[in-house]
């Protein structure tokens, strides 16, 4: 997971995000759109756990980890016009996947996931699309700041949807940034206010 360097809060470009899903179905027959899911999701499995600070907390196998890991690498790399991101469900023991369709990763995906449960589900923009928006928005945040809209959050969402606005006015920058940027730029906008700095420890 990246960590942000700005001084406004996490302009996160791809994440691994830890999630606990509702049971919706699952369509099982591998296709190059529409969701599918590996042939290690035939399987049931008991969550994992672990004990940290005398809490017990769901943890991931070290299977499905190092699936995810070997999956999310060649997404970045040799299939970033494709991969958008991913996510862990630890409640259900398996691994999201989000990419814009391709016959070419599906199969990477199939390989690697081994005896593990990945679900793969399409995906509006890839990762590296929304990367290079989000660097864009970023780089004019003065300029928006200066204009009078206040930008708290620039996040590239892990499933493709878009680059995620976060301001404490979203009828101004619904209304301000596709004029900017074009009304077919992925934005989505979210209501949120202004970042709160921490307290100084002893302070």
């Amino acid at each position: 997971m990246r960590r942000c360097r700005h001084r406004l809060r996490c302009l996160l470009l791809g994440a691994v995000l830890v999630t606990s899903s509702c049971g919706e179905p699952e369509v099982t027959e591998p296709g190059i759109t529409g969701g599918w899911t590996t042939a290690g999701c035939e399987f049931s499995r008991r969550p994992e756990t672990v004990r940290v600070g005398g809490r017990i907390m769901p943890a991931t196998p070290a299977a499905l980890e190092a699936a995810m890991g070997r999956i999310d690498a060649a997404g970045r790399a040799g299939h970033a016009g494709s991969y958008a991101g991913i996510e862990v469900d630890q409640q259900r023991v398996r691994a999201i996947v989000y990419r814009v369709p391709s016959a070419e990763f599906d199969d990477f995906i199939r390989l690697s996931a081994e005896n593990t449960c990945i679900v793969v589900r399409d995906a509006a923009h890839s990762m590296a699309e929304l990367a290079g928006w989000h660097d864009r928005i970023v780089a004019d945040l003065g300029a928006w700041q200066a204009g009078g809209l206040r930008i708290a959050s620039v996040v590239a969402r892990h499933d493709g949807a878009g680059v995620e606005i976060g301001t404490d006015d979203v009828a101004l920058a619904r209304g301000e940034m596709p004029m900017r940027y074009g009304s077919s730029a992925p934005l989505v906008f979210v209501e949120q206010g202004p970042v709160i700095p921490l307290a100084k420890p002893g302070g």
